[in-house]
């Protein structure tokens, strides 16, 4: 092979080891009531595994930096997606739902380990702005997975049962196990600092904690958008709910462009100029979703909410190579911090802005507004 098609393909490598636990929940969102039928409780039961999830996530990127920051990133990667599988395999067991709450959670904490490793091997080969280029395109990869995840799950309902949906997470999993172990050279040098004090590295660098928390911002008032999105288009402006993902993908489109604008743009521009910008393109479009919330055009929502999701496109991974640039010998106990800090934080931070209902939408022009604001005064002081 030639040396651009390894590069190319340890790119693609990385970025389908790092949708192994998106596509978990992206798959399993369409069969939300034949599970709940199946069990023969409340839909909200079923969606409430969908946050146990979110937390078993978390916690395994806690357990998962250290792990790979000892045994390495290609073996915790196999320990990590052979885990997943297992639990999502035995899901298909359960006769209660705590039963599934319990597999879940494990599924999604072996998913953490696995996430944490994605980002720590391509800190351990790239630096500076190669890195940041490399994580956009990661990004752009494993955008597809909110796409076509959805579109999968629907598939197996519509010919099988909820079970099947688990099985074939399990036959991906292992998939992807196999050209991991197969293809993935090891990349990490081992260290002897122990676990306390590679927590304590990396909580106390002042630099890369602001770009942690600017992630964990940005993560928050996207999880506010996400969630909002049936409430705007299905609710407010009536659109038939066949036309929803339509409106719903179209900024998942727009987001994968501006990545590959991000990877242009990083030729000349220092990344952190990049991520100010975009957080204060987000500003202006949450300043003029306040100004114009009462009589709003779907048109101009459609421009505004598209705006605002695309600049994730530089953010996500420029804040990423920011953070893991500082540890080069604690890359997975800092990649399992960003994890945690931008799924917990954001998810805080969305749950007190979605807290606030309302029939109009002000609540959420104001939350994106004031998220992005803050997100950005805390980038302006980020220096080298």
């Amino acid at each position: 092979m030639k040396k651009s098609t390894n590069h190319l393909y340890l790119i693609i490598l990385l970025s389908i080891l790092s949708s192994v636990a998106p596509m978990g929940v992206d798959t399993y969102i369409p069969s939300i009531p034949d599970i709940a039928n199946a069990f023969n409780v409340s839909i909200e039961k079923i969606e409430l595994s969908l946050s146990i999830f979110l937390i078993g996530f978390s916690v395994g990127q806690i357990f998962g930096g250290p792990i790979s920051d000892k045994y390495g990133r290609k073996m915790s990667s196999v320990y990590g997606l052979v885990g997943f599988a297992f639990f999502s395999f035995i899901i298909i067991f359960s006769t209660t739902i705590y039963e599934l709450w319990f597999f879940r959670f494990f599924e999604a904490f072996f998913g953490g380990i696995v996430v944490v490793n994605a980002a720590a091997a391509v800190r351990d080969r790239f630096h500076g702005t190669e890195a940041a280029k490399v994580f956009a395109l990661i990004g752009m990869v494993r955008s597809f997975a909110p796409l076509i995840a959805p579109a999968i799950g629907a598939f197996i309902i519509h010919f099988y049962s909820w079970k099947a949906v688990f099985i074939f997470l399990t036959i991906y999993a292992l998939f992807v196990a196999f050209f991991i172990y197969k293809d993935l050279e090891e990349s990490y040098t081992y260290s002897k600092q122990n676990v306390i004090e590679s927590f304590k590295t990396v909580l106390s660098h002042k630099q890369a904690l602001k770009a942690m928390l600017v992630l964990g911002f940005s993560f928050g008032g996207f999880f506010v958008i996400i969630a909002k999105t049936p409430f705007i288009y299905i609710e407010y402006f009536k659109i038939p709910t066949d036309y929803f993902p339509f409106f719903f993908g179209i900024n998942f489109i727009i987001l994968m462009a501006m990545i590959k604008v991000n990877v242009n743009l990083l030729k000349s521009i220092n990344p952190i100029n990049l991520v100010k910008i975009a957080l204060l393109v987000q500003v202006i479009s949450g300043f003029l979703f306040v100004l114009n919330y009462e009589n709003i055009s779907l048109v101009l929502i459609v421009i505004l909410i598209a705006s605002y999701m695309s600049m994730m496109a530089f953010i996500f991974g420029n804040c990423m190579a920011l953070t893991l640039e500082h540890f080069p010998k604690n890359a997975g106990v800092a990649s399992g911090v960003v994890g945690v800090l931008q799924f917990g934080l954001g998810a805080i931070i969305s749950s007190i802005a979605l807290s606030f209902h309302s029939e109009t939408f002000l609540p959420i022009a104001l939350s994106i507004s004031i998220i992005s604001f803050v997100a950005f005064l805390i980038m302006r002081t980020y220096k080298i």
